[in-house]
């Protein structure tokens, strides 16, 4: 009778070992099927910090953010994107927020078996956290994604409050044919105040051509661009060629700076990195 007790035992035992491998194998196996399109370069960034670099199949063009996201198939702007280009891809998932994927490419994604996952966006280091913390549920991971979350702290409390707000014109610039300025209601406002400065200009929403009379009018005292831009007009002493910039205050002190496109706009995991770049060149000009 204890002979078969133990036989019984034994064989239970097996069993139970045997349901648990082939239950954490499954779970592996499905995550090792995941094919994600990233859709916004600083979900990429996320998707990448968390670990799960390697299950990105295809990102978009502004996914430049580590230097292995430069590696996979390079999709156009959000905005852009085509229901046959993704589905080209073969994914099983594609992430983007809300604001930038078209519903209509959504509805066809969807129809062809993809998970499309849509977050919300805020510009603003709140906004950021809860990005973080969306994609690290999303994948799984939460631990890592608070690990991000905490370092976003950190550098947001290492910001150093300026004794007063410094006018900061933000130019968007693709050569001297295409040089724009960031009105109000633009994610560079917002980078811009929570850095402890002011936009400069001021009177309309999101962005409108730079003209010599509204450069001179808004006088800032530190010019912002992209690094990218500025490479557009072949380097930092073209800023001062600026139409209307060498009668302002950021341009009798030669007052600029310059910062990575993806991590000054991106409000991703970085954000308080490049806050506190801004907000020492702004402590800076006092």
């Amino acid at each position: 009778m204890n002979k078969i007790f133990g036989f019984l035992t034994f064989v239970l035992l097996i069993s139970l070992t045997a349901c648990k491998s082939s239950g954490e194998k499954t779970e592996e196996v499905q995550r090792q099927a995941m094919k994600i399109v990233s859709t916004d370069g600083s979900l990429t960034e996320i998707i990448y910090d968390l670990g799960y670099g390697n299950e990105i199949v295809a990102a978009d063009v502004t996914s430049t953010f580590p230097e292995q996201a430069q590696e996979k198939a390079t999709l156009e702007h959000a905005s852009q994107m085509t229901a046959e280009g993704i589905i080209s891809m073969e994914p099983t998932h594609v992430i983007g927020f809300e604001t930038s994927i078209k519903p209509d490419l959504v509805e066809q994604l969807k129809a062809a078996g993809i998970t499309v996952t849509l977050l919300k966006r805020d510009y603003t280091v709140e906004g950021s956290k809860q990005t973080v913390k969306s994609v690290a549920e999303w994948l799984g991971n939460t631990e890592k994604g608070n690990e991000l979350i905490s370092k976003i702290e950190k550098d947001v409390q290492k910001l150093e409050k300026t004794e007063s707000k410094p006018k900061v014109l933000f130019i968007y610039a693709r050569g001297t044919g295409m040089m724009m300025v960031a009105g109000e209601n633009t994610p560079m406002e917002s980078f811009i105040e929570l850095a402890g400065g002011q936009n400069a200009v001021s009177g309309f929403e999101q962005y409108k051509p730079l003209t010599p009379e509204a450069v001179i009018e808004a006088n800032p005292d530190l010019i912002l661009m992209f690094d990218s831009g500025v490479e557009s007009l072949n380097g930092p002493e073209a800023i001062f060629d600026i139409p209307g910039v060498k009668l302002t205050n950021a341009g009798k002190n030669r007052a600029y700076l310059t910062i990575d496109g993806l991590l000054m706009s991106g409000f991703g995991p970085r954000v308080g990195e490049a806050l506190r770049i801004l907000n020492k060149k702004l402590v800076e000009l006092k």
